[in-house]
């Protein structure tokens, strides 16, 4: 038995489940970047937008247990993930590509559109997750979920280098063929996968995202306790950082076409350098946080992080002393250093937390990193956005400056309680 269970796992059919992590993270970095835009045809407020916008975040928190769970239970003939898959993935495609034509004719239009375009990627965003550990024996996960992960930073890298240029040909474009790229990789899930996959017992349940209702009600009640005053303090640490770093990533296109008078395409792209920096060094920090210490990388990072959201709005101050500079130049390579030290605080933050109480609560910490990290990210672009309506929008990076400041020394002292 155990024969045949090795035999029907393959790295080959791990890089097909991963084309739906790709096109979903493709998907969601192209609607994060150009919603808002979008957006701005009606509502001149960042701070609706950016509400908005965190609607994604709230479904996901909300839904994604619920339906993750749901996919373990259900017997159907062609298995538990893919009626999720057959239903969400087709809606959510067609509903993709209406957004421009619905954002052309009325503003009730595109948020009803948008609305159920959110809630068919809430629907099979749990069930494609969990088809890799339903086709991967335990002892090789890891490895497995590593391939997942890269392909779906491919997925954002596609996103803003790729679509981004077919924004300025005709907004429908990448639109058209961020849909069409979902079909085609519903096509290929639903003739690769297996209908009853060799190790898909009660997997979804147990992948991170399902864990946070759980962890809301439960978990959280704990963190109350004095002995984890050190974690509760990490945790925190996370909230505040991650309100920066989704509020920049929500509302950095706003602020490259409202202020400095970027192409859309153009914002799209420079925004991906961030992107393109946290790929190509993921590893490297995840090495150097074996080598050199999670907490240590971590206190790094958001030291750094201020520096270069600080610099962004003095580029226009500097182009006017030096008109021979190309700020959009200077822009991308702050922005590359910036997706590097992003690396260093992002790739350390998960492990880290997941040790805080040893092997027996590593589920426990993972739901409540899980809900911590998504809770920010809810209210990030309203949170942000409002400071762009109060105080003009360079507000945007002094905003998430603060926000990796007070990281830190909520960081520094938590791992004192910990030490």
């Amino acid at each position: 038995m155990i024969l045949k269970l090795n035999k029907a796992f393959s790295y080959s059919k791990i890089f097909v489940i991963g084309s739906g992590f790709l096109t979903l993270m493709l998907v969601w970095t192209f609607y994060n970047a150009y919603m808002p835009l979008i957006l701005g045809g009606f509502i001149e407020s960042r701070a609706i937008r950016g509400a908005i916008m965190g609607l994604d975040n709230l479904l996901a928190v909300l839904l994604i247990p619920i339906i993750g769970a749901w996919s373990d239970q259900v017997k159907t003939r062609i298995g538990k993930r893919l009626p999720f898959i057959i239903i969400g993935m087709p809606i959510a495609a067609l509903f993709f590509i209406l957004i421009p034509y619905g954002a052309a004719v009325s503003f009730w239009l595109l948020i009803t559109i948008d609305i159920i375009f959110l809630l068919a990627m809430t629907l099979f965003r749990a069930p494609v997750i969990a088809l890799m550990p339903d086709h991967t024996p335990t002892d090789k996960r890891s490895s497995a979920n590593g391939v997942i992960n890269f392909m779906g930073g491919i997925g954002s890298i596609i996103a803003l280098f790729g679509l981004s240029l077919l924004y300025d040909w005709d907004r429908t474009y990448p639109f058209l063929a961020a849909g069409l790229l979902l079909l085609l990789t519903f096509i290929l899930l639903f003739t690769t996968v297996d209908r009853n996959p060799p190790y898909g017992s009660s997997t979804a349940a147990d992948l991170e995202e399902t864990k946070v209702s759980h962890s809301f009600i439960t978990d959280f009640r704990q963190l109350t306790k004095p002995e984890f005053k050190g974690p509760l303090l990490i945790l925190l640490a996370i909230f505040v950082y991650f309100i920066g770093y989704a509020g920049v990533e929500a509302l950095f296109t706003v602020y490259a076409v409202e202020y400095l008078n970027m192409k859309e395409s153009a914002a799209g792209v420079t925004l991906g350098f961030f992107s393109l920096a946290f790929l190509l060094f993921a590893i490297p920090a995840g090495i150097l946080g074996n080598k050199w210490g999670k907490l240590p990388l971590m206190r790094a990072g958001l030291m750094l992080q201020p520096i270069f959201f600080i610099s962004i709005p003095l580029l226009p101050l500097l182009q006017s002393q030096f008109p021979a500079l190309n700020e959009i130049l200077l822009l991308q390579i702050i922005l590359f250093s910036g997706g590097i030290t992003w690396a260093l605080v992002n790739v350390q933050a998960y492990p880290l937390v997941a040790d805080l109480g040893g092997k027996d609560k590593i589920g426990f910490f993972t739901g409540l990193y899980y809900l911590f990290s998504m809770a920010a990210a809810i209210i990030a672009p309203s949170i942000l956005g409002l400071m762009m309506d109060l105080f003009t929008h360079p507000a945007l990076f002094y905003s998430s400056a603060i926000s990796f400041v007070l990281a830190f020394y909520l960081l520094r002292k938590g791992s004192r309680h910990i030490s």
